[in-house]
């Protein structure tokens, strides 16, 4: 007799419990900070700017660096006094945590493939009065504190769909604010300690001696040592990489495992997406097949981890240290091996961390609804970009206002 299997579903809806969400919120901050080693530091000035358009819709959009970065959106929430719900990647929703992520207002989506449910269901929450949805319009975690990837253009699209419809019921405009959220973090203490303990434990898992004491040098023969080792993996020839620099090797060693995770999966090669676009797609796929690959777990579970990693080094570069090696930038790079060496997905904090957030000019649709009705393309194109812009912008500021001491 064939054992029962029970296949995840298609869509986990938001299932708020407002009476939990503020139990939550009451103890969110010694939680986060003895769990997750994080406290929130936001100015009153933009708390305030927040306060201001508390009666209105808002979409909350801020850059992703970690994946702790929901954690601290809902630190905002609490500190605002309001209940938010967030959209959050599909793999999130697995088990007791995925039950949990619903009842405070999360709900998943696919990415790489029109995500239907997913879609409707913000819709639907876009158009309500008390909308406060937070939407991380790169796609996906960057792993990188100082960096922000470009935006993807499905939050304002969205926003400005449920703007219409609204305008259909009522031919008043409403107002309806994209706020734009950058997001730092910065160790509150001395890191010396635990970048010489991480950098050990490395060079021990890759058989290296240290003949330096140098951290940034030590660094770099771990970062070879890892390339290498990922291009024997993946066949890519010593003839291939000579008189290439890191860079290139990196994309050369990202676009050869992407193009071997497509002709698995029998898909076309989409050159014209960025990186992390084919990679949600093949993820979904992966996840849409799962049934028929279960005959099959270990290509299924290789697959994924493929994918895994490809994101752990998407936004990768050499020169991200040393052009301003903080003990963020050093973490940063160091967590990402220990991804990468030990298998590791979501690897323990490393300190003490304060999340800075700085919050942009609410951008109200209201003002540019007529400019999307005249071109709708141009006009979600422009203000993805501004909000891009603007995230980027005030990260720099961040960055000058609240410095770390370099190593």
């Amino acid at each position: 007799m064939s054992s029962l299997v029970i296949f995840d579903p298609p869509f986990y809806p938001p299932q708020l419990n407002p009476l939990l969400t503020r139990i939550c919120q009451s103890i969110s901050y010694p939680a986060a900070y003895c769990v997750y080693q994080l406290e929130l530091a936001i100015a009153p000035a933009d708390i305030e700017r927040l306060k201001a358009i508390e009666e209105e819709r808002i979409v909350y959009l801020p850059n992703h660096p970690t994946l702790d970065d929901g954690v601290v959106l809902f630190l905002l929430s609490t500190r605002l006094g309001q209940l938010f719900h967030y959209i959050v990647a599909y793999e999130a929703f697995k088990g007791l945590q995925g039950k949990f992520l619903q009842r405070i207002g999360a709900y998943s989506i696919r990415r790489g493939l029109g995500d239907r449910l997913s879609i409707v269901q913000t819709l639907k929450l876009l158009q309500e009065p008390a909308c406060r949805l937070v939407i991380f319009p790169e796609g996906g975690c960057s792993y990188q504190n100082d960096t922000v990837m470009p935006f993807r253009s499905g939050a304002v699209e969205l926003a400005l769909k449920a703007m219409n419809r609204l305008v259909q019921h009522d031919t008043t405009v409403p107002n309806f604010y994209l706020v734009p959220v950058s997001l730092k973090y910065r160790y509150t203490s001395s890191m010396n300690s635990v970048i010489e303990r991480t950098i050990s434990r490395l060079e021990e898992a890759l058989n290296l001696n240290p003949v330096v004491s140098d951290f940034y040098q030590r660094l770099r023969v771990i970062a070879e040592q890892v390339l290498l080792n990922l291009e024997r993996e993946y066949g890519i020839e010593n003839n291939l990489i000579i008189e290439k620099d890191w860079n290139q090797r990196i994309e050369q060693l990202k676009n050869r495992v992407l193009d071997e995770c497509e002709q698995k999966l029998n898909l076309t090669p989409a050159a014209q997406l960025p990186m992390r676009e084919r990679v949600y797609k093949i993820q979904s796929i992966l996840e849409s097949r799962s049934e028929q690959l279960l005959e099959d777990e270990e290509t299924y579970d290789a697959l994924y981890q493929t994918t895994v990693r490809l994101l752990n080094f998407n936004a990768i570069y050499d020169g991200y240290v040393a052009s301003d090696p903080t003990p963020e930038r050093f973490m940063d790079t160091l967590i990402r091996f220990e991804r990468e060496v030990f298998q590791i997905n979501h690897p323990q904090p490393k300190g003490n961390r304060k999340a800075h957030l700085s919050i942009g000019e609410p951008i109200d649709l209201k003002d540019y609804f007529y400019l999307y009705k005249q071109n709708r393309e141009a006009t979600v194109e422009n203000l993805t970009e501004q909000l891009q812009q603007t995230v980027q912008t005030n990260l720099a500021i961040l960055l000058r206002e609240s410095p770390s001491s370099n190593l």
